[in-house]
């Protein structure tokens, strides 16, 4: 009785481990496009945003003299979880930065003065 009180949540688990590994995989195997955008009337302004090259993740950042600006890439392998961060300078202004995944995620925030960060996170 024992042994079979130890052998059923085992096998469970194994069986739940395998079902999410396979949702990761397919996940992963899926083309994505992602769009970032920052729209204002700020002069200064910093973008930082996760960038992804053959399964590897990287960060690209940015300085912006005009607005809008529009970037996208294209991943496979993708892990949910990004951010997008628009900084402005010390000249101020106003920002809204939005991100939009294939499947319909978006992601939008806003920030105005000087230094001020709007962050578009979790996609």
């Amino acid at each position: 009785m024992l042994l079979v009180s130890v052998l059923v949540p085992a096998c469970a688990g194994a069986v739940a481990v395998e079902v999410v590994a396979g949702a990761l995989s397919r996940e992963g195997a899926e083309p994505l496009r992602i769009t970032y955008e920052v729209t204002g009337t700020a002069k200064d302004v910093t973008v930082t945003y996760p960038t992804w090259r053959d399964g590897s993740l990287s960060t690209a950042r940015l300085t912006l003299r005009t607005l809008p600006w529009a970037g996208e890439t294209r991943t496979r392998g993708f892990m949910s979880g990004g951010s997008f961060a628009v900084t402005l300078g010390a000249t101020g202004g106003e920002v809204a930065c939005a991100v939009t995944v294939d499947n319909g995620t978006v992601r939008t925030a806003t920030a105005s003065g000087a230094f001020a960060t709007a962050t578009c996170g979790g996609f």
